[in-house]
C-alpha cells in the first residue's frame, strides 16, 4: 500500500489512521479498550518522531457505531487523555472500517514547538 504509521515534516506530525490491533492480533470487543489501544498505538508513533500528547492539536475518530454507550465510552477514553490538553477534535459515523471488528480508529495532528 505504501504508507508511514507517522509522518514528521519540520514541526509538524501527522499519525495515520490507527486501528486497534494488539501486538497478537487480538481485537477487543470493548469499544473503550479499542479506544485506549489505538490512542496507545498513534501516541507511540508520536514519541517516535519527538512529540508528546500536549503537542497534538486535532485528534479524529472515525466509529462505526452511534450508539450512546459507544460514543461515551470512546469519548471518555480521549478525555482521559487530553482532557487538559483539549485539542480540536472531530468524531464521525462510518458505515464500516476494513475489519469489522474495529469499532474504532483514530488520528492525530501535532506541531512540535520550537
Amino acid at each position: 500500500m505504501g504508507f508511514s504509521r507517522a509522518v514528521r515534516v519540520g514541526q509538524n506530525i501527522a499519525v495515520s489512521g490507527t486501528a486497534p490491533i494488539n501486538a497478537d492480533g487480538h481485537v477487543s470487543v470493548d469499544p473503550a479498550s479499542q479506544a485506549r489501544r489505538c490512542w496507545e498505538i498513534a501516541l507511540g508513533a508520536l514519541a517516535e518522531l519527538g512529540g508528546r500528547p500536549e503537542d497534538v492539536i486535532r485528534t479524529r475518530h472515525y466509529i462505526t457505531d452511534r450508539d450512546g454507550e459507544v460514543v461515551d465510552a470512546i469519548s471518555s477514553v480521549h478525555g482521559e487523555i487530553f482532557g487538559d490538553i483539549r485539542p480540536a477534535s472531530t468524531m464521525v459515523v462510518v458505515a464500516g472500517l476494513i475489519d469489522p471488528r474495529w469499532k474504532v480508529e483514530v488520528e492525530l495532528d501535532a506541531v512540535i514547538p520550537d
